[in-house]
């Protein structure tokens, strides 16, 4: 795998042990969704964590954590939380660290989107929108995933279990355009570019579509078993050459190289279990965490020609249960925050 030669790429190795630091929170619920924020008015950085509770009944509750400290904890005095029919299937923050308001989006029966205030040292969550993207009915298909564009934060797109892709403009709540991205049930979208996304879905594909020629899209993988579906993708930010995508039921990630369809340039295999989460280093092209049913968080570095014998893991941390939800954050890139069971962990990189 050719990587770009920047000052990044040659930063040190990232590690996970049971020697560094884990700070832990349990929640009194199942939780499966999380987010970190990207803002950078206040050392604490807000985490949501959404339950996973069969129904109506969920909600969304909002923590702090002081990477100097290691505390993890509800934002006192008031607990921050706020009700989410269905569980949340994503949570995201806007991604722009310098952002006049600071907003959190949420996936599951719409997109929702929720605002940030804080007065006289007290914090309150409030909903600012709910988007439907149904022109004919007063309920939307379900969404299992979004990508918010770090290019141009006013778009976010949406993939749906009724074969769509959504591009909402969110500073004017109006859909930008709707596409029929794939046969069967759309599972994951990510941005590359500004007007450039990919999808992947139960019809087994990849595709990657541009907002000025919405008529074609380009399949760049399809699972080698026909129509096995693809779950997860994760688009190299610091390398857009690159992303990797999960099969269902597989203990492999998949990485492909955009350049040259068809063919991973790896295939990661080292999980005992099905692989749940993706999520590329943000620091460096070379590096990705995964997190299984083997109760198994491994950082993988790409190098730039696998061996006979396939790749390891340079590092790994068990669990104790399945991971079910990995983030590594842009604003903390020293930490990588794990949901597993009902309990969310920072682990120190």
């Amino acid at each position: 795998m050719e990587t770009n030669s920047s000052a990044k790429d040659r930063s040190p190795p990232p590690h996970l042990s049971s020697e560094n630091a884990a700070v832990s929170y349990d929640s009194p619920y199942p939780i499966y969704a999380l987010a970190v924020s990207n803002h950078h008015r206040r050392r604490r950085r807000k985490i949501a964590v959404g339950s996973f509770i069969e129904g109506l009944n969920n909600r969304v509750d909002i923590l702090s954590f002081d990477d100097e400290t290691h505390s993890l904890q509800p934002i006192i005095p008031n607990n921050l939380f706020f009700h989410h029919p269905y569980p949340p299937t994503k949570l995201m923050f806007h991604p722009n660290p310098a952002a006049a308001v600071e907003l959190l989006a949420s996936s599951g029966d719409y997109l929702r989107l929720w605002e940030f205030r804080e007065d006289d040292g007290s914090s309150s969550v409030e909903p600012v929108a709910t988007l439907n993207n149904s022109k004919t009915s007063e309920y939307c298909a379900p969404l299992t995933s979004f990508d918010w564009n770090e290019v141009e934060p006013r778009r976010i797109g949406t993939s749906s279990v009724d074969t769509t892709c959504t591009i909402w403009d969110i500073e004017k709540r109006v859909v930008e355009t709707q596409l029929i991205a794939h046969d069967k049930e759309v599972y994951d979208i990510a941005w590359g570019e500004a007007g450039v996304f990919a999808s992947v879905s139960g019809d087994g594909s990849v595709r990657i579509f541009d907002l000025r020629d919405k008529e074609h899209s380009t399949i760049i993988y399809e699972s080698p078993q026909p129509e096995t579906p693809l779950l997860r993708l994760a688009w190299n930010k610091q390398d857009l050459r690159y992303m990797a995508t999960i099969t269902m039921d597989s203990n492999k990630i998949v990485i492909l190289d955009i350049r040259s369809p068809a063919m991973p340039v790896a295939e990661l295999e080292r999980h005992q279990g099905s692989v749940n989460a993706i999520s590329w280093a943000p620091q460096s092209c070379r590096h990705i965490c995964s997190g299984g049913d083997d109760g198994q968080a491994l950082i993988w570095e790409l190098p730039t020609v696998a061996g006979p014998n396939g790749i390891d893991p340079m590092s790994m941390y068990d669990a104790g249960a399945e991971v079910n939800q990995i983030q590594w954050s842009a604003a903390q890139p020293d930490w990588i925050a794990i949901a597993f069971s009902s309990k969310l962990q920072m682990l120190r990189v």
